[in-house]
């Protein structure tokens, strides 16, 4: 076999499948990258038995066949080359020769004939959000996803798409994290997929993309199509949390507070927090002020932020992390923070509309 393709989108595409590579694998062939060689064109994937990776670039080709590749010296060989335009040529006893003007180098690849191909999943249930759109979906929703495996359909997010609305969705037990958006499309989905495979999804889209990402999907599995990379991914079976019991029906105290300032404050605290000198965070809400304080063995920290505050006094206390974790992950300057007491969820939405709402449990505070 032998093929000549650019280096630099032949990079690309390697650093594109890469992501879905077996770090280690019962099949040894999984832990490479598998290359099919075909007319004019050049296939590459990589699969680790739960999430796949699968894009083509053109080539002059000669001949047809297929191989496996070890991802990091087809990485590193490929990027080092001298010219611009990279000549492959693999032998009867799969040794790969490269070259490209003056520079040659060799190293050893696998058969193809273990690797096993990727889940096949009919276009027919599919439908198309915006690629910046769902980037930013992702982001702002994949720190909820829970990371203990107890549960395992809670380490994914929910694709709740109904009545024209598409909502994102991610939980753990002490938060939750909903990003909405309207849907281009009449259907009715319900699926979960694996937080990982959402943020290998998030990474392979520009900031700048103006295309559309096609989603297929059936009960087993999905696939999204971003600009000829398809992630393919199982779904995780079990019930999801019925989140929308989980949104509070009203409030007693509203807060519109800074983003900027209320993040900073707490990254404040979080210098005298670790994990053997652990305190919730005190929040005073009342007379347009929010007073944060927090003591641990470490040190002490006594803040205060000037807030729009509608409603009763309060005061509550919360995990600092989390806290935080869902204020960077909310857009735009400042949001709304609605609180039902001292005992019930913390609720964070945009300053105007439910684009995203953000529920954080509370901590009881000491006496």
């Amino acid at each position: 076999m032998k093929f000549v393709c650019n280096k630099t989108e032949l990079s690309e595409a390697i650093g594109n499948v890469s992501r879905a590579v077996s770090p280690k694998s019962t099949i040894p062939a999984l832990e490479g990258i598998r290359v099919r060689v075909s007319p004019n064109a050049l296939e590459l994937t990589s699969y680790n038995l739960e999430m796949g990776i699968r894009t083509s670039i053109s080539a002059a080709t000669e001949d047809t066949g297929e191989f496996v590749v070890s991802a990091k010296l087809f990485s590193e060989f490929t990027r080092r080359m001298a010219g611009e335009q990279v000549v492959f040529d693999i032998d009867e006893n799969l040794v790969v020769k490269i070259s490209s003007e003056a520079t040659e180098c060799s190293f050893s690849a696998m058969s193809a004939s273990e690797y096993p191909d990727l889940p096949v999943v009919d276009s027919e249930k599919s439908f198309t959000v915006k690629q910046t759109v769902l980037k930013s979906m992702i982001n702002m929703t994949s720190y909820a996803a829970s990371m203990n495996d107890s549960k395992p359909v809670l380490t994914g997010e929910l694709f709740d798409i109904e009545d024209g609305r598409f909502n994102l969705v991610a939980i753990d037990g002490f938060r939750l994290a909903i990003r909405s958006e309207m849907a281009d499309n009449s259907g009715t989905y319900h699926f979960v997929v694996p937080k990982k495979a959402l943020q290998e999804v998030s990474s392979l889209i520009r900031d700048d993309a103006e295309k559309n990402c096609t989603i297929c999907t059936n009960d087993r599995h999905i696939i999204f199509e971003i600009d000829n990379v398809f992630v393919i991914s199982r779904l995780l079976d079990g019930a999801f949390h019925n989140y929308k019991l989980s949104i509070p029906t009203g409030f007693k105290t509203e807060v519109i507070v800074n983003t900027r300032e209320f993040s900073a404050c707490l990254e404040r605290c979080s210098l005298i927090i670790d994990d053997k000198n652990k305190s919730p965070i005190k929040c005073e809400v009342g007379n347009g002020v929010m007073k944060i304080s927090c003591k641990t063995a470490i040190g002490r920290v006594n803040d205060a932020i000037s807030a729009d505050i509608n409603g009763e006094a309060v005061t509550i206390g919360f995990n600092n992390r989390l806290l935080l974790e869902a204020l960077r992950a909310a857009e735009g300057d400042k949001v709304r923070v609605r609180f039902n007491g001292a005992m019930k969820v913390i609720e964070i939405l945009p300053l105007e509309g439910e684009s995203y709402i953000f529920l954080v449990m509370p901590i009881q505070l000491k006496g």
